[in-house]
């Protein structure tokens, strides 16, 4: 294992970009009744060499684009990909008393397409994405929107985001099916789809050469279809992380 992150690593220095890599704990509040917020350690992976890209735990591989020459005084970069990240949402009948007698709903992994566009410290990103798992077998589309800004030695990224849920998704992680309802004090709930919004921004802050804290903070407003679930006792979702991250210069 230590030889392959070796090769990787050397694998990425003959691509002459910058790679930062971290880790540090994660959380996540659950909207459901009686959950309690999930903290687990996450990884923090940050590399983008115009051909593949991380984006803390996202992966991607451009196919269509264009990166931007700097020394030709060029702004712009955009790019199509495929990409895949985690999907953390989901609870277990043991998470709470109110969900006994639920099926479980399980995390999953999302892949599809998406663009981006840089330039002059601004970003828009779209995506279409489908459950890799069949866990909910649907599909989510986000657009989001942000920009670069430096206060004294920190550096803020914030961010705005909409997130298109399908019905599918929607009635996985909110719904109650007939079987559940008979097993429940809970009726039979089958929710469409709806949006999702959501702010968000990182923050960089340097500590010591190439370290530096790196920080995340998001909430997230569910759908009305989402809230109006009888197991969704919080319209928010409330998210963060809080890491230390190495960057290796090239």
């Amino acid at each position: 294992m230590k030889k392959l992150f070796t090769l990787i690593l050397m694998s990425l220095s003959l691509l002459a970009e910058d790679l930062t890599l971290g880790a540090g704990p994660y959380f996540q509040t659950q909207p459901y009744n009686g959950a309690s917020t999930i903290i687990v350690p996450s990884p923090v992976i940050f590399y983008d060499n115009g051909i593949v890209y991380a984006r803390w735990t996202r992966f991607g591989l451009y196919f269509y684009g264009h990166k931007a020459n700097k020394e030709a005084g060029e702004t712009y970069s955009w790019g199509f990909s495929l990409t895949a990240q985690p999907r953390p949402n989901g609870y277990k009948p043991s998470d709470s008393q109110a969900l006994e007698g639920l099926e479980e709903k399980k995390t999953s992994m999302e892949g599809g397409l998406a663009f981006t566009i840089y330039g002059n410290n601004t970003y828009l990103e779209a995506m279409l994405v489908t459950d890799l798992l069949d866990r909910y077998n649907s599909y989510i589309a986000k657009v989001e929107t942000g920009f670069k800004k430096k206060w004294g030695n920190f550096t803020f990224y914030p961010s705005i985001v909409a997130v298109y849920e399908s019905k599918k998704f929607t009635d996985y992680y909110y719904g109650i099916s007939s079987e559940e309802a008979a097993r429940t004090v809970y009726d039979v709930y089958e929710p469409s789809g709806g949006l999702r919004v959501a702010a968000q921004t990182y923050i960089n802050y340097p500590i010591y050469k190439q370290w530096s804290a790196f920080f995340n903070l998001r909430v997230d407003r569910l759908t009305n279809n989402a809230i109006d679930s009888p197991i969704v006792s919080d319209s928010y979702v409330y998210s963060g992380l809080a890491s230390v991250i190495y960057t290796f210069e090239y």
